[in-house]
């Protein structure tokens, strides 16, 4: 690795040292992925080579460096901001869901080139994936020893090394024993000897505990070997585990210094489940070396993660009424601004946003980068401000406002759309077909073998009815103080994978005009079961208003009004104990307005308005 101090290189300059290494490892075209080799989408400073490469600050995303050109790519979510962040001069600009790596690869590169790929960086299903794309071509795929990016970063970070805390058993609803026993169990049914599991919130949450590698997610970088017997060979840096933790730890958790992994899978000559979409080509490719029995199944610890226990569920309804509590004490805080003077910009939305969830003792910090996007910022579905992009606020637009927290035991995610001025009738009509789809969904009640995607639909129909639509899915799961995007069961066109009870997903359709403005409205949704009819349905437990000034009412059918005016009586209901007089008041008379009512002066004082 190339060492310096304070040394500034330029994307240019990089490509150049990059090529230059590509040609002495006989490297004609390198894949660059965005992720770390635990699979990440959140990579700490030191894994994000796509970032520092190509400039691009998206979670998703990859690059193709040739020696005569270069290409980056990135899903619906984020290619207005790839058009913002990649220089086009130096960079194709392509989108993954219509033109896949390994077709482009099958393209641009000459038969007999060699494509090399860091095989930590991932999976074997993606690497089989891009060998089917590419047989015909004859192209020829390398696993590289090093990574290249990594041997040319200067001053590049170094790996996290935070502290590791344990999750509280009456919490998780389990202690780490049972889930461990469970599995096991299931494991031995199968004749199989031990797993291997490399996704961190995976281990997070079967050994019940919680750490600080990653901004946003309470992680432990680390690897894991659950066997058969229930024991399981955890690796991870010895300095991450406080004395008092490994005290307390089980004897059936044996540690081991991360660096000594793959010495361990090298000598597991035995029946190994691998799983070929989460775990790395290079975790399998040892395995093989191994002489292991390699059975290809999922991460055990999806399923069950996913599925919230009791006790889960309990604390985080807790977690979103605090936060609704934050929310709506902004929400006020904003409506009492005046945006005629300039001094409300996206960031100081995003700092009193902050400060109103940091007055909760059991606030740990957000889940992810806020999203305050003003106006055709709003369409980015992405966006995070900075100092230069940074809007004022004033005028007649929407604020997309898009945020989390992670809290002691839960985790949230939570969009409102907030209007500011006279809005037209094509966006209120656009803001009121998205709350339909959202609705929809919220409202919806179904069969156990009902996928995402027939949920997905339901979101949708209201802007399909005039031709429009939104790139990016409808929901994703989230965890239980672990990841906002947790891999479960999503609600998207692509997801064919059914629901089961516990499970916490996003509801947030949307919809983005380039240029102009952008719409969310986004709540959590726990699936549940009805006793009676075996059917399932969602209750929603994010507790924050929708504003009501942005709905076209004549869009909206009785039983939409009806599911708008419980919803926001529960809001009122559950966050009425946490708020003061003035808040409570101003929370009710703006959820649930006088009709004809005139404004008054104490009325605009505390940004009250008497919404049609």
């Amino acid at each position: 690795m190339i060492k310096g101090k304070n040394v500034l290189q330029t994307i240019p300059e990089k490509l150049v040292l990059l090529r230059a290494d590509m040609k002495r490892h006989g490297i004609d075209c390198l894949l660059v992925p965005h992720n770390d080799e635990f699979g990440s989408e959140y990579c700490p400073p030191h894994a994000e080579h796509l970032m520092w490469i190509t400039g691009f600050t998206g979670s998703a995303g990859a690059a193709a460096i040739l020696q005569d050109r270069a290409m980056v790519m990135t899903d619906g979510r984020y290619t207005i901001q790839l058009k913002d962040q990649v220089d086009s001069s130096l960079f194709e600009l392509c989108d993954m869901s219509a033109l896949p790596m390994g077709e482009w690869v099958a393209l641009q590169c000459p038969p007999q080139s060699v494509v090399g790929y860091d095989p930590q960086l991932y999976t074997k299903q993606q690497i089989d994936s891009l060998s089917d794309k590419i047989k015909e071509k004859h192209i020829i795929l390398k696993a590289l020893d090093e990574n290249l990016i990594a041997k040319i970063w200067m001053d590049r970070p170094d790996s996290p090394v935070g502290l590791v805390e344990l999750f509280p058993d009456d919490v998780a609803g389990a202690s780490s024993r049972d889930k461990r026993q469970a599995i096991a169990q299931t494991l031995s049914d199968e004749k199989i000897d031990a797993c291997v599991i490399t996704v961190s919130d995976s281990i997070c949450w079967l050994l019940n505990v919680r750490g600080s590698d990653i901004d946003f997610n309470p992680l432990v970088l680390s690897y894991a070997i659950l066997h058969s017997d229930a024991t399981v060979d955890w690796f991870v840096q010895p300095q991450k585990i406080p004395s008092a933790l490994q005290s307390a730890l089980s004897d059936e958790i044996r540690l081991h210094p991360i660096e000594t992994f793959a010495d361990a899978v090298r000598g597991l000559k035995a029946v190994i489940q691998y799983d070929p979409a989460r775990s790395s080509i290079w975790v399998y490719n040892l395995l093989v070396a191994a002489g292991a029995t390699i059975i290809m199944g999922k991460d055990p610890c999806i399923l069950p993660k996913a599925c919230k226990t009791e006790p889960e569920q309990l604390a985080i309804k807790q977690a979103h009424i605090r936060d609704g509590v934050a929310l709506t004490r902004f929400l006020f805080w904003f409506e009492a601004q005046d945006l005629t003077d300039g001094h409300v910009t996206e960031l100081l939305v995003e700092e009193k946003l902050e400060e109103f969830r940091r007055a909760d003792r059991t606030y740990r910090g957000p889940s992810f980068s806020t999203i305050a996007g003003w106006a055709d910022h709003g369409a980015i579905v992405h966006y995070h401000a900075t100092p230069e992009s940074n809007y004022v606020i004033g005028g007649d637009n929407f604020l997309l406002l898009d945020s989390g927290g992670q809290y002691e035991y839960g985790t949230t995610d939570v969009t409102r759309t907030i209007v500011a001025g006279d809005v037209t009738p094509e966006m209120k009509d656009r803001f009121t077909r998205v709350l339909k789809g959202h609705i929809a969904l919220a409202s919806a009640r179904f069969t156990p073998e009902t996928t995402g995607a027939a949920l997905d639909n339901l979101a949708r129909q209201p802007l399909i009815d005039e031709g429009l639509n939104f790139s990016h899915g409808t929901g994703h799961g989230v965890g239980c103080f672990l990841s906002v995007h947790e891999e479960s069961t999503g609600i998207s066109p692509r997801s064919q994978s059914p629901f089961r009870p516990g499970m916490l997903v996003s509801n947030e359709p949307g919809y983005y005009l380039e240029g102009a403005f952008g719409i969310r409205h986004e709540n959590l949704i726990l699936c549940h079961e009805d006793a009676q009819s075996g059917k399932y349905y969602f209750e929603t437990i994010t507790c924050v208003p929708f504003d009501l000034r942005g709905i076209d009412w004549t869009l909206m059918t009785d039983r939409e009004k009806q599911w708008l005016d419980d919803y926001h009586q529960s809001v009122v209901d559950t966050l009425a104990p946490f708020l003061d007089e003035i808040e409570l008041q101003w929370l009710r008379n703006t959820l649930f307005p006088e009709p004809q009512r005139e404004e008054t002066d104490e009325d605009v004082a505390f940004g009250y308005s008497a919404y049609d």
